[in-house]
């Protein structure tokens, strides 16, 4: 199979080899070593300041959303929501799950967020802003230097999801002033699934050790605590973990996030340029390097998705809900070629001749 999914992705035979070691024990001076260099080496990835911490949670990317909205967020809070598709809504479903005060700025599907959408909020006293840099679901890539300067202008705490952009598009945790940045072992560094990573600013930390946590297993506190010793409150995805350092040492000796965010804007241009001709229009009109999402003019999504599986051992990746049938999704993270791109556009011009698309 090849994987053009958006998560999991496509994994190095290096990554893949750790993977089918042994779990070794954690407590030890050895791991607590590779936990600080995988916090170091997250924050060099990000362009986060040296007073920044990492936290490393056993948990999906999700895990990481409810963290910092449980953690550093409460009923005296107001927050702005940018829900422009599935994981816009999954930050709002959080907010009413933990009793937080929020708006939602609702997009329509493939639409990136304008600056006449937030200026009614301006002054209005809001205290959080949350948003997915890359909505996932639609492919959308949102204007986050706009969304860095309404949030200083409002003096506003920037929670960013950088699930699916982080390396996949450029990332600069300092310019933005963002508060928290988030991300997920199973994109774009190309681990599995498992581990989800928060990358804390000072003020972040602040937020954290003044505010009361009604969860232990995802107590920020608790976990900035244990990191300084480079340890986790409990057993963590020890295997995941050691995936995480061999590839963020990889990335660095490769030379750093900027060539591995060069390297996939470079894979998904060369998709981009293959496509010309087939029945398929772009659906997000501000695009990700992580992914292309793909509208079929002449079939319905999920059946190009299930016949590329069944008949040609390739993954892409489905939408659920209203854009099932709509919207499909090509990933351009993880151990990807222009050599897998053509088998790809091969497979869809063999659909076109079979009068499948």
């Amino acid at each position: 199979m090849i994987n053009f999914a958006v998560g999991p992705v496509q994994s190095e035979e290096e990554i893949l080899n750790i993977g089918a070691e042994q779990v070794p024990y954690f407590r030890t001076p050895e791991f607590s070593q590779t936990m600080l260099e995988n916090e170091y080496l997250m924050k060099q990835m990000v362009h986060a300041s040296a007073e920044c911490r990492t936290v490393f949670l056993t948990g999906s990317g999700t895990a990481a959303m409810e963290a910092s909205v449980m953690n550093l967020f409460g009923e005296n809070d107001r927050l702005l929501v940018i829900n422009g598709g599935s994981f816009g809504a999954r930050f709002a479903a959080l907010c009413r799950i933990h009793d937080i005060p929020f708006t939602e700025i609702a997009l329509e599907a493939g639409r990136t967020l304008r600056r006449e959408e937030l200026a009614p909020y301006a002054g209005q006293g809001y205290t959080g802003l949350l948003i997915n840099i890359c909505e996932t679901s639609t492919g959308v890539l949102y204007d986050m230097d706009m969304v860095a300067a309404f949030c200083r202008e409002n003096h506003i705490f920037l929670v960013a999801d950088a699930i699916s952009s982080f390396l996949a598009d450029p990332l600069d945790m300092t310019a933005l002033n963002a508060g928290i940045v988030i991300t997920g072992s199973q994109k774009a560094l190309a681990c599995p699934p498992g581990v989800s990573v928060i990358v804390l600013s000072p003020e972040a930390v602040k937020r954290v050790y003044s505010h009361r946590s009604r969860c232990m297993y995802l107590d920020l506190r608790d976990a900035l605590e244990n990191g300084l010793r480079g340890q986790t409150p409990f057993t963590p995805a020890v295997g995941i973990l050691l995936q995480i350092h061999a590839r963020l040492v990889s990335i660095e000796a490769a030379g750093g996030a900027a060539a591995e965010t060069a390297r996939i804007a470079a894979l998904a241009a060369d998709f981009r340029s293959r496509i010309h001709g087939l029945p398929f229009e772009i659906f997000s009109d501000s695009l990700s390097g992580s992914v292309t999402p793909l509208h079929p003019l002449t079939a319905s999504a999920y059946d190009i998705f299930s016949i590329l599986k069944e008949q040609y051992g390739i993954w892409v990746c489905p939408n659920g809900g209203a854009l099932k049938d709509t919207v499909f999704r090509v990933g351009h993270m993880g151990a990807l070629t222009p050599a897998d791109n053509e088998v790809l556009v091969s497979a869809f011009c063999d659909l076109q001749r079979r009068n499948l698309i």
